[in-house]
């Protein structure tokens, strides 16, 4: 059976296909839309008892992923502005009263393989499960990501819109 969509609520649709294999995609046609979004994808958030919550975020340039990690940091209490860590790869944010330790931002747009991010506390950090790693670029790293790492894709629709699908 081909495809459809089904629209749900305001801008809220789910792609319904055979089985039960349903994605969730939701435009958000604001900053203040993201943040809300944010919002609500943090209070879903759940730690892991053996390793870190990986979140990998596919996208072109400009797609809204540091806007999307941006909004999920302020609603997990960092109060520091977050920026694309594109020169420093990795950057850790310390976290208080929350269910994580910290969250950790990485940009692997720059990189080529894993093992470039292993140099650079990777492991250690994956392997706490008391981080949240949010990663831009994954593929640049696919290699060494999970399998269960959850997947966001972001799409550029226009100059205020954006599509993001979970």
């Amino acid at each position: 059976m081909a495809n459809f969509l089904a629209y749900l609520s305001l801008r809220v649709y789910i792609e319904i296909g055979s089985g039960y294999n349903a994605c969730m995609k939701k435009i958000l046609n604001s900053p203040i839309e993201t943040e809300e979004f944010g919002w609500e994808f943090a209070q879903t958030l759940k730690t892991r008892q053996d390793t870190a919550t990986i979140v990998a975020l596919e996208g072109n340039l400009g797609s809204g992923k540091t806007t999307f990690v941006q909004a999920v940091a302020k609603a997990l209490g960092v109060k520091e502005h977050l920026t694309s860590p594109t020169f420093v790869i990795m950057k850790p944010y310390e976290l208080h009263d929350q269910l994580f330790k910290r969250l950790i931002h990485v940009d692997a747009y720059r990189l080529k393989h894993g093992e470039e991010l292993t140099r650079l506390a990777w492991p250690r950090y994956a392997n706490d499960p008391g981080n949240i790693i949010f990663i831009e670029w994954p593929e640049h790293v696919a290699d060494i990501l999970p399998a269960d790492a959850k997947k966001i894709a972001l799409t550029f629709i226009d100059e205020h819109t954006r599509g993001i699908e979970l």
